[in-house]
């Protein structure tokens, strides 16, 4: 038996039989009317300060092992996190959030300031190791901030991915500004953003409402009691959002219990009677975790960066039909629209949420073969197509990887929340590694394929 939208907890779809205009403006009212402010300021700080970093490190690349191949610092950025992700969750509950914070914020700072000090002189692996440190951070980071959204709601998953995103544009930016607007050196811009992690200190200790925290046991993960999240159930509606509605609207559509209050429901029962979970029982949520939220998670991550890294750079076309004058600017430019794109999807949660994940997923492996096919056989007409496929793949990426965690908040039982928002975020690491060994290996085939037939244009991009 079908049912329709209103019966199922959604909204329908516009010009649906049951839709209306005020369900639509009760909805996007309630939204925002019972969201802590505080909460969603801290949050998308919190997402904003631990990615960013990340972002200037690789957008410095160039800067700072100049020769070497740029895959090396992406790999020292990202595979010191995904082994973080992959081994922390089994024992970071036992370390108290504000101590986290303390460790990430000294180890971050620490990096950079390596990064920034070390004399050109030294070895670029010395840099490198200040990269690991700030990579350390940022994996211990994700999957603790990702883990205190279990105390705080749907709202600040929703602030959290938004910070991230914003991350994308605000890093490659900064740098940029302080290097080619403002006038800095590398070191002096460096410098600068190995003060930016205090920030999170900020938003921790003063921003952040710590009333969630109180009792929080650090021996094993926990459960939040029903009415104990930062912010209430999103679908409570006031009395005046709801007076011109249909009376059918209003109680099947907005009010109708989703899945995530059956899970909570269950959620209480069991662990009322459920034991202390060790190693074992915590390896044996991790194998629940991976075909429904983190293999959707590893293959976009894995179509995506491999477009970036491997794909991306070789997606040229003739100066004279497209908007550059030099080669070197088409792929900042589709790093851009790939980071607008994600930015855009990574803050969509609060408005529009995709549940079936492998859908956008496969729609991203069709990206990487749609690129790779132009890359091989130069079938797209204009660039202009291309750029809208980048962003495009920037929209997908993003809505994968805030709809993979959203899901985890509705559908996961409560007691088992905190430790899965954590272990998953192992995927887009996981993915990013994966495709970083997979890009080197795509540019350098991918271009001299291009060569060999006649367009030589990748090997004609000079370094500024």
């Amino acid at each position: 038996m079908t049912r329709s939208p209103s019966s199922s907890g959604l909204l329908p779809l516009p010009g649906a039989p049951s839709s209306s205009w005020a369900l639509y403006r009760a909805r996007f009212a309630s939204i925002f009317r019972n969201a802590d402010t505080s909460v969603m300021v801290a949050f998308w700080l919190f997402g904003l300060i631990n990615n960013v970093l990340y972002v200037i490190i690789l957008s410095a690349a160039q800067d700072l092992v100049g020769s070497l191949p740029k895959g090396v610092v992406l790999l020292a950025d990202v595979v010191p996190s995904f082994l973080t992700k992959l081994v922390a969750p089994y024992f970071i509950h036992r370390i108290p959030y504000q101590i986290r914070i303390l460790i990430f914020v000294a180890l971050s700072s620490a990096g950079m300031l390596l990064v920034a000090l070390t004399p050109p002189s030294q070895s670029a692996a010395v840099k490198l190791v200040g990269v690991v440190l700030a990579s350390l951070s940022s994996g211990g980071g994700e999957l603790s901030f990702l883990g205190l959204t279990h105390y705080y709601g749907h709202m600040s998953l929703a602030a959290w991915g938004s910070g991230t995103g914003g991350a994308g544009l605000a890093g490659a930016g900064l740098y940029v500004l302080l290097t080619d607007w403002i006038g800095f050196s590398v070191k002096s811009s460096l410098l600068a953003s190995a003060f930016l992690p205090g920030v999170m200190l900020v938003s921790f200790f003063v921003v952040l409402p710590r009333g969630p925290l109180r009792g929080v046991g650090m021996k094993e993960y926990t459960v939040v009691p029903p009415g104990e999240e930062g912010e209430e159930e999103e679908d409570d509606l006031r009395e005046e959002d709801v007076e011109d509605m249909p009376l059918g609207d209003a109680s099947s559509s907005l009010l109708a219990p989703g899945p995530g209050l059956a899970a909570t429901a269950y959620s209480v029962r069991h662990h009322a009677d459920g034991k202390k979970m060790g190693l074992a029982a915590n390896l044996r949520r991790a194998r629940k975790l991976f075909f429904p939220y983190m293999l959707p998670l590893l293959l976009v991550y894995v179509a995506e960066y491999t477009i970036n890294q491997g794909v991306s750079p070789t997606l040229l076309f003739p100066l004279d039909s497209s908007p550059f004058s030099e080669f070197r600017s088409f792929y900042p430019f589709y790093g851009f629209l790939y980071q607008l794109g994600v930015f855009i999807s990574r803050s969509s949660t609060p408005f529009i949420r995709i549940h079936h994940l492998y859908v956008p997923s496969f729609l991203q492996v069709g990206n990487l073969v749609l690129l790779m096919l132009h890359a091989v056989l130069n079938f797209i007409p204009s660039v202009y197509v291309v750029f809208v496929v980048i962003f495009w793949e920037g929209l997908l990426g993003g809505a994968v990887y805030v709809n993979t965690f959203a899901e985890i908040m509705e559908h996961v039982p409560e007691e088992d929340r905190e430790f899965s928002l954590g272990a998953t975020s192992v995927s887009d690491s996981g993915g990013i590694c994966i495709a970083g060994f997979l890009g080197m290996a795509v540019e350098v085939w991918l271009c001299e394929w291009q060569v060999n037939h006649g367009r030589d244009w990748c090997r004609r991009i000079e370094p500024s």
